[in-house]
């Protein structure tokens, strides 16, 4: 199957020594200095490559940003199943994959900014999301699908998706109440998505 294409990005776009080495590089970049330092021209240092074969991998920083982005998708995906899979029971699940998934978005900031804000084609919506996006909401439809009850299993994980991505939000905009971060979590992961 081919991969999906969103503004010129597959869902590997990192394919060959080069592309990895722009994605790594990029990413580094990013979480060390901000999305505003990740240049052609550093970026093309950085990664030991020149600039034509920069351009010739990405054709602008935007394609850049996008395949750092389906590259994050593709690790929180793979984040949330190792999460999911380590555990027993099936209550234990949500509360295992929220954590995971909090992990991920406080620990890659910037990467995380690239999958959430900066690349609004890669959606679950979208005619071609590439499949590391979707993965990423299977993993979370699947710890939610146990606690459905009845309740649609896709807008259950809708929502604990959007609730997920406002809390790493607001903590990270210093909008939460730092002491209550602990509670939040638990509330979110234990109690929230109990049966109706």
């Amino acid at each position: 199957m081919p991969a999906a294409s969103i503004g010129g990005v597959s869902d590997d776009p990192g394919t060959g020594r080069d592309g990895d080495a722009i994605v790594a590089t990029a990413w580094q970049l990013a979480e060390a200095e901000g999305w505003a330092a990740v240049t052609a021209r550093r970026l093309a240092e950085r990664a030991d490559v020149d600039l034509g074969t920069l351009y010739e991998r990405f054709a602008d920083r935007d394609a850049v940003v996008a395949a750092v982005a389906v590259r994050g998708f593709a690790d929180l995906a793979a984040a949330l199943t190792a999460a999911r899979v380590a555990v027993d029971r099936p209550p234990e699940v949500w509360p295992a994959v929220t954590a995971a998934y909090l992990d991920f978005a406080y620990a890659n900031p910037e990467v995380y900014d690239a999958m959430a804000a900066h690349t609004p084609d890669l959606t679950l919506g979208a005619d071609q999301a590439p499949e590391t996006v979707a993965a990423t909401f299977a993993e979370l439809r699947a710890a939610l699908a146990p606690l459905a009850a009845g309740r649609d299993a896709d807008t259950l994980a809708e929502l604990g998706w959007s609730l997920l991505h406002g809390m790493v939000m607001l903590t990270r905009g210093g909008r939460l109440r730092p002491e209550a971060q602990e509670q939040r979590e638990q509330l979110l992961g234990e109690q929230l998505f109990g049966s109706p």
